[in-house]
């Protein structure tokens, strides 16, 4: 065993060596925070290194250091990083022990002091780790979730190589012996970057111990992990630097695998989690829902699977089955134990993906790589075809590393699988460990929990003689809000109560606006379809509310109303643009029981971008597309959705109908407007509201305005030169912002003569009508330009960022220089010399037949041919 040497009496017990960059604003709580130590500060050196900041730090900084000169040393270096700062932080310490808090973190008054108590009552300890809590901004809400607190259930010694589930890899919330540093002549790696710094300082320095790696884990001492609001932090913008999948998982994960594994040696257990641990994050980030910017694709993500097969194989399939840190999806670890492999595989197993009892068709599933194992599927010992299938590409990091072989077919009878000539058993899903050689249709409907629908409750007559005793009963057995919800659920069978709303077809777009596709269907079904029992849904006191009631009269529900309630419980359909949580199955309904209606997808655009992490998880009956090539993106093998020909229907946007009725309202006018519409960016966070007051919008708008976002988007509006042009060809230029940047509309300095619209206004569709060329980035509503056969110009400044996905997909099938409707630019100048040219007729004549081409049909029929699908869905 490694034995500390003696200490210094003359050296401090504690050195806090601290790297600043850009941390103002911050600093006063981190200065705070270490003044408030109960510890004699008399025994801690501080050594913080302004590494090039540019705002105030390294004077505040320096004010600290006048005023506390015998605590504080403060040195300053070009920008270098990180870790190049905590390096000259370490040539000058001279305490005993080192930490490297966070100049933007704090820590709780009594740190210090437990930290030194602690190691002075276990001499063994090498190395101590403290309890991180996440603090979020704005409001500095504790949340005391960080994935490896289970670690921290006690203040405890713990051995690696006995207990190797535990490690700390946290450097900042870590304190080292200075003698065992210097011994192993150790410093961080300024090659790891931008993350992971500080788990290869830590490991390095356990892997150089001579004796057992024995780890402190200290409950009882608090660190204070501040999560920013501006997203400014080198860890939450790491995903869009390359580095983090080319030098980090180099020379970092590889590099101390292999050092490890030097001489034939294990590598140690402890490490293998640990970097197991690191992993998991890419691949949960990857397939965010969310989709967060990533600079994992093309030759990048390339790259990074290939160092993550070397990874994996040093790890081996044993410790990845064996880990516990964090929950690893059974998919990850077969896409690690397989998909980085250069061989044949396939689950021994099928899943049941879906069913549908009115058809009695089940949706099955089965993962494999390399050549596609030979399927049977028999019914009743019967050879029986699929009814419709498809091969979905599973995508990591940009590359096709497993498939899924999907199909429909018929049980209305036994059924067995064959792979490969032998039987394999079924599994109601891939997490699931329950299995059966075979499945029969009543296995089936207790899978997927079909029950038929209760009969009508006959009791409210007997209510009425012992009312109050059955009310009193109720009452003593549940909690108010229990006892409303099981009324509402009794209600909800009543014969008055189905004669209302029984087979209702419930559309909605949003909760709180209207005006799309799901609007449009409505009053087309209310108008041709009087025998359908329609009913529209919308928060009341909305202005789309007020549009709508006269309209809609009491087929108009409020949203959150016992009506609502007593609809959705009965209704057949459920059908909107939109398929977010709040519209699909909001807490009010979830007590309620679990809904029997099919749900149909409108869309609320057309889809170009990947947004099949996002989608893939929805249950969706009917999913509406609107051009072949968009279909084809989502139905064809070897793409990522998991939807195939049996749900995915092309019939075209129902609000594509309100298009063409505005179109044909102009009676051949001339378009007169140049239409500016910018879509929103999902690093655009500063106007998103956080209940901060007044004064914190108010920044987040000044902010907003020095984005490039907006000064970008500025030159263009601001333009004399495309003020000019609209003057001289008798157009008017309006301004359509995102709904996200309706408030900061007055930052752009808009001209009086520029037309401000907005969403919300319900002749939206009539501004389309009336626009000659518009200017987007990368909205989908060019397809509502294309539709009606008005050219495009595609601002992109930020393209490399966006198709990285920076907004809520990654990049598609669409290309935009391929695919577009008009010209891709990436300057404002750009912009407006495209506006100049295709409003001067110079349109070039292959993105006329693109635009023509686009769509198979332009009749103002959309809203029938769904309702038509609609129908033929049992």
């Amino acid at each position: 065993m490694q034995s500390p040497r003696p200490s210094d009496p003359a050296a401090p017990r504690f050195t806090i060596a601290s790297a600043v960059y850009n941390v103002e604003r911050y600093l006063g709580d981190y200065i705070a925070s270490i003044e408030r130590q109960t510890f004699d500060l008399a025994r801690v050196e501080v050594i913080v290194v302004d590494d090039g900041s540019t705002d105030g730090s390294l004077a505040l900084l320096e004010e600290w250091r006048q005023r506390r000169p015998e605590l504080v040393t403060v040195l300053s270096k070009p920008n270098g990083g990180q870790g190049s700062a905590r390096n000259l932080a370490l040539d000058h310490a001279i305490g005993e022990w080192v930490t490297f808090l966070d100049p933007d973190d704090w820590v709780d008054d009594e740190y210090l002091a437990t930290v030194d108590t602690f190691i002075a009552a276990h001499d063994d300890v090498m190395l101590v780790g403290t309890y991180r809590i996440f603090v979020d901004e704005p409001d500095l809400t504790h949340r005391d979730r960080h994935p490896l607190r289970a670690l921290f259930r006690q203040d405890q010694v713990v051995d690696l190589e006995r207990f190797p589930d535990f490690f700390h890899g946290s450097a900042p919330s870590a304190f080292v012996r200075r003698a065992i540093v210097e011994e192993q002549r150790l410093r961080f790696d300024e090659r790891v970057q931008p993350n992971f710094e500080d788990g290869h300082f830590c490991a390095r320095y356990l892997l150089g111990l001579e004796g057992p790696p024995m780890l402190g884990l200290l409950r009882s001492a608090e660190y204070y992990y501040r999560k920013r609001s501006d997203q400014s932090s080198t860890l939450q913008n790491s995903l869009m630097d390359r580095r983090r999948f080319t030098d980090v998982p180099r020379y970092g994960y590889l590099a101390l695998l292999r050092s490890a594994a030097d001489d034939g040696r294990d590598v140690p257990r402890w490490l293998k989690n640990m970097i197991l641990y690191e992993v998991s994050f890419y691949f949960s980030s990857d397939e965010s829902a969310t989709s967060a910017a990533t600079a994992a694709v093309g030759d990048v993500g390339k790259e990074f699977v290939g160092i993550l097969g070397e990874i994996v194989d040093l790890i081996g399939e044993d410790a990845i089955n064996a880990f516990t840190m964090r929950n690893l999806k059974q998919q990850w670890i077969d896409v690690m134990v397989h998909g980085l492999r250069d061989e044949p595989w396939s689950t021994p197993y099928v899943v049941t993906r879906g069913y549908d009892a009115g058809r009695q068709e089940v949706k099955l599933g089965y993962l494999f790589t390399g050549p596609e194992p030979a399927a049977r599927y028999l019914r009743r010992g019967r050879e029986i075809h699929p009814r419709h299938q498809k091969v979905r590409s599973i995508e990591y990091f940009g590359q096709q590393l497993m498939f899924e072989r999907l199909v429909w077919v018929r049980a209305t009878g036994t059924l067995r699988v064959e792979l490969d000539g032998a039987p394999v058993s079924f599994r109601k899903g891939y997490l699931s460990t329950r299995t059966t050689q075979s499945m029969r249709p009543r296995g089936l409907e207790r899978w997927f929990r079909v029950v038929a629908p209760p009969a009508p409750e006959r009791w409210p007559k007997r209510l009425l003689r012992h009312g109050r005793v059955r009310v009193e009963r109720l009452r003593s057995r549940y909690r108010p809000a229990a006892l409303a919800d099981r009324w509402t659920v009794r209600v909800a069978t009543w014969g008055p109560t189905r004669r209302v709303f029984g087979g209702a077809w419930i559309m909605l777009d949003r909760i709180h606006d209207a005006n799309d596709s799901a609007e449009v269907l409505f009053h087309t079904i209310r108008r041709e379809r009087p025998n359908v029992n329609a009913w529209f849904v919308l928060a009341h006191g909305t202005p789309d509310w007020d549009r709508l009631a006269p309209l809609a009269g009491r087929r108009l529900l409020r949203h959150g109303s016992l009506r609502w309630k007593l609809a959705m419980l009965n209704c057949r359909y459920l059908i909107s643009s939109h398929t977010d949580q709040p519209i699909r199955r909001p807490p009010a309904l979830a007590r309620l029981g679990q809904p029997a209606h099919k749900f149909v997808f409108l869309q609320h655009g057309v889809i170009k971008d990947d947004l099949s992490r996002w989608l893939n998880g929805k249950s969706i009956d009917l999913f509406v597309t609107s051009t072949p090539a968009e279909h084809e993106s989502i139905v064809a093998d070897r793409t990522p959705y998991v939807y195939t020909t049996k749900e995915v229907r092309l019939t075209g946007l129902p609000r594509f109908d309100a298009l063409e009725a505005a179109k044909q309202r102009r009676h051949g006018d001339d378009p007169d407007l140049i239409l500016i519409a910018p879509t929103w960016r999902q690093w655009l966070n500063m106007l998103e509201s956080d209940g901060s007051g007044r004064a914190d919008l108010e920044r987040r708008l000044e902010a907003f305005a020095r984005s490039e976002y907006a000064n970008q988007w500025r030159s263009v509006l601001g333009s004399p030169r495309l003020r000019a042009i609209a003057a001289a060809h008798g157009l008017s230029i309006a301004f359509l912002p995102h709904p996200n940047i309706v408030r900061a509309v007055p930052t752009f300095d808009l001209d009086e003569q520029v037309l401000v619209a907005e969403y919300s206004r319900p002749d939206l569709h009539d501004v389309f009508a009336r626009t000659a060329v518009m200017v987007t980035d990368y909205s989908s509503m060019a397809f509502n330009a294309a539709y009606l056969e008005r050219p495009v110009v595609y601002f992109q400044f930020d393209g490399e960022r966006v198709r990285a996905g920076g907004h809520l997909g990654r990049e598609g099938y669409f290309d935009y220089r391929r695919d577009g409707f008009g010209p891709v630019v990436e300057g404002a100048d750009e912009a407006v010399d495209a506006v100049d040219s295709i409003v001067g007729g110079c349109l070039d004549p292959e993105v006329r037949e693109r635009i023509a081409a686009a769509f198979p049909h332009r009749d103002g029929q959309c809203s029938r041919r769904v309702i038509g699908e609609i129908r033929a869905l049992k």
